[in-house]
């Protein structure tokens, strides 16, 4: 009811109804702007104190739905003349939603971001075709298309794009990769831009990564009593291999920062190389792969090494190199923690035994091996039928589906003795649940359907 930069100022939000309007305010905020609001909005029905926290989560709440802020810059962004100049004044970590800057690109590209926060997006598609630009975002997994806008639009918001992360907006024959901080009604907002060159001019997508959900506690992720068990188990171990596995989205990064914050406990030197790091967390030393200078996951494997590091984290063993060093290092008294990029549990053995890792070594060293999918959840206001709530999709969020091998005796000389999958898996799963079976116990529990039990598996195509 009144403009984000006052509410925030004053430490007031009002809620205006029929008989007057109630006010929040903020624990410090100073009552004398009461009087100016019951000039304004009538007699005042309720006065609500709130400690800062959650001041900020309900001024979050009530600023971040945008679609007025986009209806009103559509029709009216120009030419692109004096933007660069225009973006450069705003700080890099001014917050979002502050309305000080009214240019009609900022308005707008502030309106998708942070309708695309409080929609839970992770990632936001400018993509730009002859006749229209189509802005589209990826909710629980699934694109949705969002905005369509005159094609004019398209150089405008990449420009401003670009100057936000710090990119070359000359450059448009050439792909670039960039990072914006930013604010968003008291919340840290990390987006990844990265632009593509194409036929209708430069496709840009943006990443978006929360900081307030950097490190979820593994307990959150939807892991069964026995493999949560089974995981804390594993990392208890002062050495050897555990590797996660899943297609790109699976939620692997997720994971293993849950399974590293419960390792934090500033009693150890944890050390990670990643690609990209998309969380920065105290306590933990992160390295990012940079093949431009030569460092790789291989090289900076190396250099962690020589860093007197306990727990060792690598986002992605890619190569033979890095699979050899990685076993190498849990071999000689190191945690390791990585992610393999396979269908299911046992196919991350096979995988490394592919890139040449001797399977005596592999017995030696692997502790556990976790397979992970996002499934869809149905969308408990609706229950699958479709509502405003879902944005008529019948689902709303995500939950995990795992499948866990804890290499014990008998694991091991299977892969010691080099057997096959069907083998290896006999044994890791006579008592435990494959990933359809996990599918299918949430949708007898009523969490997905049928439909998106049936989707997540196809897709993978695992255990064929």
């Amino acid at each position: 009811m009144i403009p984000y930069a006052l509410a925030r100022r004053f430490g007031v939000l009002v809620d205006a109804g029929e008989q007057g309007f109630a006010a929040r305010l903020r624990a410090d905020a100073e009552r004398t702007i009461l009087p100016d609001l019951v000039r304004r909005f009538g007699p005042l029905t309720q006065v609500q104190e709130l400690d800062a926290h959650a001041f900020e989560a309900a001024l979050a709440e009530a600023y971040a739905a945008s679609g007025e802020a986009v209806a009103l810059a559509v029709g009216s962004l120009d030419d692109g003349t004096g933007l660069d100049l225009i973006a450069r004044q705003i700080a890099e970590n001014d917050d979002l939603l502050d309305d000080r800057e009214d240019a009609p690109a900022i308005r707008l590209i502030n309106g998708i971001i942070a309708a695309a926060v409080r929609q839970g997006a992770s990632d936001i598609h400018f993509e730009p075709y002859q006749s229209v630009m189509v802005v589209r975002q990826r909710v629980d997994g699934e694109l949705r298309e969002t905005l369509r806008l005159p094609p004019r639009v398209a150089p405008v918001v990449a420009s401003r794009l670009k100057v936000m992360a710090r990119l070359d907006i000359a450059e448009r024959r050439l792909p670039q990769d960039g990072r914006i901080g930013l604010m968003l009604g008291g919340r840290t907002v990390d987006v990844r831009v990265s632009t593509l060159p194409g036929r209708a001019g430069e496709r840009v997508v943006l990443r978006l990564l929360d900081a307030a959900q950097a490190v979820a506690p593994l307990e959150s992720l939807g892991l069964d009593v026995e493999t949560l068990a089974g995981l804390h188990a594993a990392l208890a171990v002062p050495n050897g291999l555990i590797l996660v596995t899943g297609p790109t989205g699976s939620g692997k990064t997720t994971t293993l920062y849950a399974a590293l914050g419960l390792l934090n406990d500033g009693g150890r030197n944890i050390l990670t190389v990643e690609d990209p790091v998309e969380y920065a967390v105290d306590g933990i030393g992160q390295t990012q792969v940079d093949a431009k200078v030569g460092l790789t996951f291989a090289n900076g494997l190396r250099a962690i090494l020589r860093q007197d590091p306990d727990v060792v984290l690598v986002g992605e063993i890619r190569d033979e190199e890095t699979a050899s060093i990685a076993v190498q290092a849990a071999l000689t008294g190191h945690l390791v923690l990585a992610t393999v990029h396979t269908n299911d549990a046992v196919g991350a053995i096979t995988r490394l035994r592919d890139m040449g890792v001797e399977p005596f070594l592999l017995a030696s060293t692997l502790r556990a091996v976790l397979a992970q999918r996002l499934v869809r959840r149905l969308c408990a206001a609706c229950r699958g039928a479709g509502c405003p709530d879902c944005a008529q999709s019948g689902y709303k969020g995500r939950t995990g589906l795992f499948e866990f091998i804890a290499v014990d005796e008998k694991i091991r000389k299977r892969i010691a003795s080099d057997a096959g999958e069907e083998r290896i898996a006999e044994r890791a799963f006579a008592h435990r649940p494959r990933l359809e079976d996990a599918a299918q116990a949430l949708v007898a529990a009523g969490i997905t359907s049928p439909q998106e039990a049936a989707r997540v598996t196809r897709l993978d195509g695992a255990h064929g």
